[in-house]
């Protein structure tokens, strides 16, 4: 199982992270020296509207020796070229674009499936896209990770929304439901508190876990986290 361990930008800052770790170059320098082969990077402001952090981002992947994975309410054809021409090893579309069948097929026919992975955000089973997102249908989850599949796709990053950033721990009922969709790779995020949640995840046949506050507060290290993962 692989490990993401989250930069969520916002103000130029590590969101939720104490004042001295906050530096986003700095914490991905920490990441990799940590041993982490990938990170989770997320323009929070972008998400909701307050601005962007481009300059940023595209320092963040230039400086990079580490593998990133961005997301964050992507959701149209221009910032997933964006993102890949920046340096991201892979985009998450967004949930609400997700929900868009032509949309999808556009983007792993231009990008193939290595390089686009999809977000689907659920609240009660039910696709619920988070940040400026409005009007997505309220499709049930299991039925669109079955059509994201059927087109090709490859890589859910799968949020139960109520979770995130709770430490409630992670809705792996639900990822597990959708990793039974034969070549699905899931991911899980929101709600990770300790080690034994991600040796849950790992035993639920989970293709990796993205965990953000838990490392702020030091619920847990990074090495700590890789090493239950390896």
């Amino acid at each position: 199982m692989e490990l993401y361990p989250a930069i969520d930008v916002q103000g130029g800052r590590v969101a939720r992270a104490p004042a001295a770790l906050a530096e986003p170059l700095a914490a991905l320098d920490r990441y990799a020296r940590a041993g982490a082969r990938w990170v989770h990077f997320v323009d929070l402001d972008r998400v909701y509207g307050r601005g962007t952090n481009d300059e940023l981002t595209r320092a963040c992947l230039a400086a990079t020796g580490i593998r990133a994975q961005v997301g964050g309410s992507v959701s149209t054809e221009g910032e997933v070229d964006e993102l890949l021409a920046w340096g991201a090893a892979r985009v998450v579309l967004g949930a609400a674009a997700a929900a868009d069948a032509e949309l999808v097929d556009r983007l792993l026919a231009r990008h193939g499936p290595d390089r686009l992975a999809v977000a689907i955000d659920a609240r009660d089973g039910k696709l619920a896209p988070r940040g400026g997102a409005q009007g997505a249908p309220p499709v049930a989850v299991r039925d669109l990770a079955r059509r994201l599949r059927g087109q090709g796709a490859r890589t859910i990053v799968y949020t139960d929304v109520t979770r995130d950033g709770t430490l409630g721990g992670p809705d792996l009922s639900g990822a597990r439901a959708l990793g039974a969709e034969r070549d699905l790779d899931v991911i899980v995020s929101g709600g990770i508190a300790s080690l034994d949640d991600l040796r849950a995840a790992r035993a639920a046949g989970l293709a990796g876990a993205i965990v953000g506050r838990a490392l702020h507060e030091a619920k847990f290290t990074l090495a700590e986290a890789l090493a239950c993962v390896a």
